[in-house]
């Protein structure tokens, strides 16, 4: 998937599929995950970007992530692709909820490390962004939900 530069992520909880699809596809005029438990990122793709955190994080390979049907998967759409929400993978979901806080740094560095990123990323932001997903990875599991990301660009 190829995303545009200056596109907006929303990480958010939501029980399943149909669920998830309610919170982009909004027929009550309310703005995109309006009621969720979310928070929203400038470019942090799910499926590119994202790749090495599930990596470390999980202990799984590139190619297992990327194997799994939940990695990455179109759950729906607005209009013509204007905002789409994909799903993100359940062993995630539940590693990073489980995942020591105290070492989210640690992994924040090895993500930053990896070559999605340019030399100049910024650490602070990437472990705040981790930090921020692993708290909702943690209350989506205690609900018994699942972890999406609506993108628009």
């Amino acid at each position: 998937m190829i995303v545009r530069m200056g596109a907006f992520f929303g990480y958010y909880a939501a029980a399943d599929d149909e669920d998830a699809v309610r919170a982009v596809v909004r027929e009550d005029g309310q703005p995109m995950g309006t009621g969720y438990d979310s928070f929203v990122v400038k470019d942090v793709d799910p499926v590119v970007e994202l790749l090495p955190a599930e990596v470390l994080v999980t202990g799984r390979t590139a190619d297992a992530v990327e194997a799994d049907p939940r990695h990455g998967y179109l759950v729906g759409m607005v209009g013509d692709g204007e905002v789409f929400t994909l799903s993100l993978t359940d062993s995630f979901r539940d590693s990073l909820a489980r995942f020591d806080r105290k070492q989210l740094d640690e992994a924040a560095r090895g993500w930053s490390a990896s070559s999605v990123f340019s030399s100049q990323s910024d650490l602070s932001g990437l472990t705040g962004f981790m930090e921020d997903l692993a708290a909702l990875a943690e209350r989506a599991l205690v609900r018994g939900y699942r972890l999406y990301c609506w993108i628009t660009v």
